[in-house]
């Protein structure tokens, strides 16, 4: 066990000898004072131009107080306004650690990280006149939250609410230079800005982190200080819970154990597998190489089991599990960040840049590029095969009649040492949210289909997926299976100024993110539900 700052990591069985001969390693190549240092050239030449500019949430506990008693006025002067209901509307690093921060302390954070029209328009429609909007994005260029700010501008100006009062509504967070900056202060918005050397993933501790959970009622104060306890033990070669973290990640990668299944067991913290799910994927995801994380539902979970390609990792208590992990929230943040470089270098890639995650995006900018701001037209094709309110695409992947035997065949494609990705494109906190189920469901069935056994099995709602696994999917190892799911829009919602509606952006997301796997020849089966409520029991019904 390795502890510092209330922080604990703890390997036993045969991750102890493999952890043990990386550790030494990266202790004799002096990687503790140099990542602290921010020496760009540990993760060799090539990442040399990333890595020197993506480096400043090492310093984020002490570089970010000069938010907190800004932050902390704007908290009350809304408060003092009636304005209690906080919306964040961002993607992938911009919402993940907001919601694990809020979620985590009590707090009421409504977050917009989807294009589902039924749930956007939830959103809009709840308690106008006491919500104030947080638009976070990085590149200032994210389309989803760009239509995000576009119909909650529509939504105050039909409840009345125009002019300054209409201003007062909206926190931006964004880089310093970015076209969301620009916009935003000619709008005459609040405008928050982001330290530029911190990449999206890492930016937990940044103004993306600290912003909204302020605003919703969290002392993020309490967050800095764990961080900054934590700190201090970074730097040295030993009793560094950080570098014995990146040490076991890396290590078990390296050795085939490139599954990493996240289970929390009493660790208080709420929804962290999803952070860390993003900060992981998408930081080694790439060049063939990578760690998956598999977020799971508990300890229990079909699934959480040894296997030669799975290192399982426990958040909290937990004797049995062969890496076990324990701190506040704050100093987590920062020792997975930390703890992701150093399985970078030992993996031997870059981890700050993410080279595959565009090409989804590209593809579905295309679909909805219109002529003469006419609506696009996305044409979904013809269905192989209809099984109740399902409709079954399968790119030639499987050749079933039913849906349950579609299902078995698509499991049976994972092979050796691969895993299965659910992809579902609809409505996360609505009668959809039920899909979410399909993960351990899939895992227990794969055990009876598959000749190896149960298959990793991960679980992303669109598109916030794209930002986190989504990387994974095509740049790690090309050993996946794709079961994308969409569904049928029963009331879609306009985007304002643009030519094409929610509905339409989510479908060409996920049309465009279907031809990005199949180019890569990997096997992906669209299942669209022709109605919602029932599409999703009739597949959980499959599965049982």
């Amino acid at each position: 066990m390795v502890t510092a700052a209330g922080v604990s990591v703890t390997t036993r069985g045969d991750a102890v000898e493999e952890t043990e001969a990386v550790l030494e390693r990266l202790v004799s190549d002096g990687v503790p004072g140099a990542l602290t240092s921010k020496s760009a050239q540990l993760w060799g030449p090539d990442a040399l131009s990333e890595a020197s500019r993506r480096l400043g949430w090492l310093d984020l506990a002490e570089t970010s107080r000069n938010l907190l008693e800004p932050l902390q006025q704007l908290a009350a002067e809304y408060k003092a306004e009636g304005l209690d209901h906080i919306v964040l509307a961002g993607m992938g690093g911009s919402s993940l650690a907001p919601e694990v921060i809020t979620r985590t302390a009590g707090a009421e954070l409504t977050i917009l990280d989807t294009t589902d029209p039924h749930q956007i328009g939830r959103a809009v429609a709840d308690r106008i006149e006491r919500t104030v909007v947080v638009v976070a994005s990085k590149s200032g260029g994210t389309i989803e939250t760009d239509c995000h700010r576009r119909a909650y501008e529509q939504a105050f100006r039909e409840a009345g609410i125009t002019g300054d009062a209409l201003k007062h509504r909206f926190v931006v967070v964004t880089d310093p230079g970015s076209p969301l900056e620009a916009s935003a202060r000619q709008a005459g918005y609040h405008v928050v800005l982001a330290d530029p050397d911190v990449g999206g993933r890492y930016s937990a501790l940044t103004a993306f982190g600290l912003v909204p959970s302020a605003l919703a009622g969290v002392d993020v104060a309490a967050l800095l200080d764990d961080a900054a306890a934590l700190a201090p033990s970074l730097r040295q070669p030993y009793d560094n819970p950080g570098l014995a973290l990146g040490a076991a990640l890396g290590s078990a990668a390296v050795g085939g154990r490139d599954k990493l299944l996240i289970a929390d067991n009493g660790s208080g913290i709420v929804g962290f597998g999803d952070w860390a799910e993003q900060l992981i994927a998408e930081s080694t995801g790439k060049e063939g190489k990578g760690i998956l994380p598999v977020v799971v539902e508990s300890v229990a979970a079909p699934g959480f089991a040894p296997a030669p390609d799975v290192r399982g990792v426990v958040l909290g208590e937990f004797d049995t599990a062969a890496l076990r992990v324990k701190g506040p929230l704050g100093a987590q943040f920062l020792l997975w960040e930390y703890a992701t470089a150093v399985a970078g270098r030992v993996i031997g890639i870059n981890p700050f840049d993410q080279p595959d995650v565009q090409e989804a995006k590209d593809l579905a900018n295309e679909m909805l590029r219109s002529e003469d701001g006419r609506p696009p037209v996305i044409v979904a094709g013809e269905p192989d095969l209809v099984d109740g309110a399902v409709e079954v695409h399968a790119g030639g992947a499987v050749k079933a009649d039913n849906l349950a035997d579609a299902l078995d065949e698509l499991i049976a494609l994972v092979p050796d040492r691969g895993y299965l990705a659910v992809m579902a494109y609809l409505d996360r906190t609505g009668s959809d949210a039920p899909a979410a189920e399909l993960r351990a469901l899939i895992t227990e069935r794969s055990a009876g289909v598959r000749r190896q056994g149960a298959a990793p099995v991960t679980f992303g709602w669109g598109p916030r997926f794209l930002h986190s696994t989504g990387q994974f999917h095509k740049g790690g190892p090309q050993n996946g299976v794709f079961l994308q799911l969409t569904g049928e829009v029963e009331k879609d919602l306009p985007v304002p100024g643009k030519p094409f509606t929610f509905g339409t952006l989510q479908l060409a997301q996920a049309f465009g993110d279907l031809r990005a796997l199949r180019s890569r020849g990997r096997p992906a089966v669209r299942l669209h539900l022709r109605d919602r409520a029932t599409g999703v029991q009739q597949l959980l019904d499959a599965l049982r």
